[in-house]
């Protein structure tokens, strides 16, 4: 097959597909058009508005505590010594390498099995909320992958960066924290945004520990309906979500390297 061939064969698959979503969009349209319940929606609109500001928090709390953690992690990947990279090494295998309904059941249920143990210690009152469960087991996960999204930032940046703050004796926190963090963050900032989506999207697993997040809420008027159209409604939310932090992001790329354009 030629190369031309080749390229016309992908512009009518493109052009097939771009149609088949098409359609699907406006049979998904015309049918909640046909099967709008004015009810359903005065009864669990408000739900569903308290489903969605659970997950928002729930989201941000994880992101912001995994990123936190994520920076000693990316520090012990980095370190030359052995000891601390074995352990930061360890972490990031563990929580990228098991599901993470696995981690959410191990910290809700299996950190049960330890009760008097967090009794003693005055911990129970945390481990015994799904909620703080939820939070913990997110953040923990999302630590793993911003770590290694923050230490893949610090790597990319030019040798020669670190050379130049050497001769100009500067000490090695003013290195990294106004020549190699500014040049890494705005080389993570794609990464960082793909990552919250996905933990936005992983987040509705803590309805199955009866958080009610937004996907908890779903389960709960689908139970008590039976109609299909509340998870559809469900999966516009996380849609507009998604879009919406896919948006800013393209806003701030955009302004962090104005610099750089022509």
């Amino acid at each position: 097959m030629t190369l031309a061939r080749f390229v016309s064969c992908s512009s009518w698959l493109g052009l097939l597909t771009l149609l088949v979503w098409l359609g699907g969009g406006i049979g998904l349209a015309l049918y909640l058009v046909a099967v709008w319940d004015p009810e359903l929606v005065a009864r669990y609109g408000p739900l569903y508005l308290q489903g969605l500001r659970t997950t928002l928090i729930l989201v941000s709390l994880s992101f912001l505590c995994g990123m936190a953690l994520s920076v000693p992690i990316a520090a012990g990947r980095l370190s030359k010594n052995r000891v601390a990279r074995g352990v930061s090494s360890a972490y990031v295998g563990f929580f990228r390498g098991t599901p993470l309904i696995a981690q959410l059941f191990l910290i809700y249920y299996g950190f049960g099995t330890f009760r008097p143990a967090f009794e003693a210690v005055g911990l129970w009152w945390f481990f015994r909320e799904a909620w703080y469960c939820g939070v913990l087991a997110l953040a923990l996960n999302t630590a793993a992958y911003q770590s290694e999204i923050l230490r893949g930032a610090i790597l990319s940046i030019p040798k020669g960066q670190w050379e130049g703050a050497r001769s100009l004796a500067l000490p090695r926190s003013v290195t990294l924290r106004r020549i190699i963090a500014p040049q890494a963050l705005m080389v993570a900032l794609r990464p960082y945004a793909n990552e919250l989506i996905l933990l936005v999207k992983a987040s509705a697993i803590v309805a199955i520990i009866t958080v009610f997040d937004l996907f908890g809420e779903t389960r709960r008027a689908f139970s008590r309906t039976f109609d299909f159209q509340t998870y559809i409604w469900a999966a516009l939310f996380y849609l507009v979500i998604v879009e919406i932090v896919r948006n800013l992001t393209a806003r701030a790329e955009k302004r962090l390297t104005r610099h750089l354009q022509r």
